[in-house]
């Protein structure tokens, strides 16, 4: 809330409206998914194929994915499509996680309501459905709605991934701070530009970036040689200067990078996810 607090009112009520077609998109899915036969069967067949591990790797994929999309409020000048929200996620992947977030509130809330054979599953979640106001949906809310709403499921996700330990151990961030790689896409992408002044120091090397060669500038704008920079980043996505973090391919260790960018933009201590 101290992140969205420094929002402009036209930023803001951009967030709000992208988070409630967000949440549309997904409560669509998951009412496709609860109202045919078919569909249920196969996701519900390819959830109970994955083991805990894997669950939790979807749900923290999940979660990595809308807080991507929070996160693009802070500092792009763009407010992101819904195809880039929804981009990181494949659309099986996000059958199954929805089911699986559905199935947990179910039991959450009525613990014996899945005490039944597996054929009646598919009627006692679309009662379950019919039945509550699903936090998945955020139609016809209003913007304080719509970011309880978010709140409610970042929590839930994040909960259900810290439950199943994939947080420490796991592959994830372990909480003395493992560092991880920089993700391969981002450090392709990295620009090169021409030293205009000499006298500055590459502080991998210690030696000078002399005028008129081609180094690397991270998006904090320190600037690297490249034969230093690279090998840096294959071990560790943040700089050697500053400390900022390039995004990351290992979902856990983007999911903290995200946090932190929140947390950086709200001024605040709030307490680290991992």
């Amino acid at each position: 809330m101290s992140a969205l607090s420094t929002l402009a009112p036209p930023q803001f009520s951009d967030l709000t409206t992208s988070l409630s077609s967000l949440f549309c998109r997904h409560h669509c899915r998951l009412s496709s998914i609860l109202s045919s036969p078919t569909l249920f069967t196969l996701t519900l067949h390819h959830l109970h194929s994955l083991s805990l591990h894997q669950k939790s790797l979807l749900v923290a994929r999940y979660l990595s994915s809308t807080l991507s999309h929070l996160t693009c409020f802070f500092h792009a000048k763009t407010t992101p499509s819904l195809h880039t929200a929804t981009a990181m996620i494949k659309l099986r992947d996000l059958d199954t996680v929805l089911l699986l977030l559905i199935l947990c509130e179910l039991r959450q809330h009525e613990p014996k309501a899945l005490e039944t054979s597996l054929s009646n599953w598919r009627v006692v979640l679309c009662n379950y459905f019919s039945d509550t106001m699903l936090k998945l949906s955020g139609l016809g809310v209003s913007s304080s709605e719509v970011l309880i709403t978010y709140n409610d499921v970042v929590t839930k996700c994040w909960r259900f991934v810290s439950a199943m330990g994939c947080g420490s151990g796991g592959g994830g961030v372990e909480k003395d701070g493992r560092e991880v790689a920089a993700s391969a896409a981002v450090v392709v992408a990295l620009p090169s530009v021409e030293v205009n002044r000499g006298g500055n120091e590459c502080v991998i090397c210690k030696e000078e970036m002399r005028e008129g060669r081609d180094v690397c500038q991270l998006p904090c704008d320190h600037l690297f040689h490249w034969k230093c920079i690279l090998p840096w980043l294959r071990k560790r996505n943040s700089c050697p200067c500053c400390r900022h973090r390039l995004p990351t391919d290992d979902v856990f260790g983007e999911i903290e990078r995200l946090w932190e960018v929140l947390v950086k933009a709200g001024g605040s201590n709030l307490p680290v996810m991992l």
